[in-house]
């Protein structure tokens, strides 16, 4: 489909972030995510030529340069006074945005309100379940490519939202239960930790091939 200017229409798609790669996106330290090709390729081969990847990279199921990519987040919304009801009821569109949501990201516990049976219940509702309107973070692909898992350097690791605190060691943080890697540990081996710890045990050592997404943070 084009737009009426003869250029390709832009191309929208939600992704998942966990609480801490959301705390790396607010503060600015996230511009590259690394996914998993599925299915894999089965001709190392064939994915050896340079110019192979450079195609395979236009089949990335998250867009290509000029999309964007919506950010799916654990949070919790719409909410609001209960003496807001009657005006929910008669147009409850007004209240989906994200400034009557709350976020996981952004620390404290999960907010406590009533559902529809007037029962107080306190809970997150999941990332998978977050609607468009609720996402308050949208994202511009700068690039796309494909590669092992374990060709990523320093520089990519940072820019996968890897910190260094003050001792220097290297650590993901977020308000889940920041994912901190062992003192003195590089860029890459603490994203390796973290991969680790949302992937799986061997999992970085399996070393797919995965799509690297570069992004930038654009105006919802």
């Amino acid at each position: 489909m084009e737009e009426k200017t003869g250029k390709p229409a832009v191309k929208e798609c939600p992704m998942l972030f966990s609480a801490p790669m959301v705390r790396a996106l607010l503060d600015g330290r996230k511009t590259q995510t690394r996914r998993i090709v599925k299915p894999q390729p089965f001709r190392e081969d064939y994915m050896a030529e340079e110019g192979v990847r450079r195609q395979f990279a236009t089949l990335a199921p998250y867009g290509q340069p000029g999309d964007r990519i919506w950010v799916r987040e654990t949070f919790q919304g719409p909410l609001f006074d209960g003496e807001r009801m009657d005006e929910y009821r008669s147009d409850s569109t007004k209240f989906e945005t994200p400034e009557f949501c709350v976020y996981a990201a952004d620390g404290g516990g999960a907010p406590e309100f009533q559902d529809a049976d007037d029962n107080l219940v306190c809970r997150w509702r999941p990332s998978i379940h977050m609607p468009r309107w609720a996402s308050r973070i949208q994202l511009e692909i700068v690039s796309v490519r494909v590669e092992r898992l374990n060709d990523c350097s320093q520089a990519d690791a940072l820019a996968e939202g890897v910190a260094i605190d003050r001792s220097g060691c290297h650590f993901i943080d977020g308000t889940d239960g920041r994912h901190v890697s062992p003192v003195g540990a590089s860029a890459v081996e603490a994203f390796a930790s973290l991969w680790e710890s949302i992937n799986g045990a061997g999992s970085w050592a399996a070393n797919p091939w995965v799509w690297v997404v570069e992004f930038k943070r654009v105006a919802p």
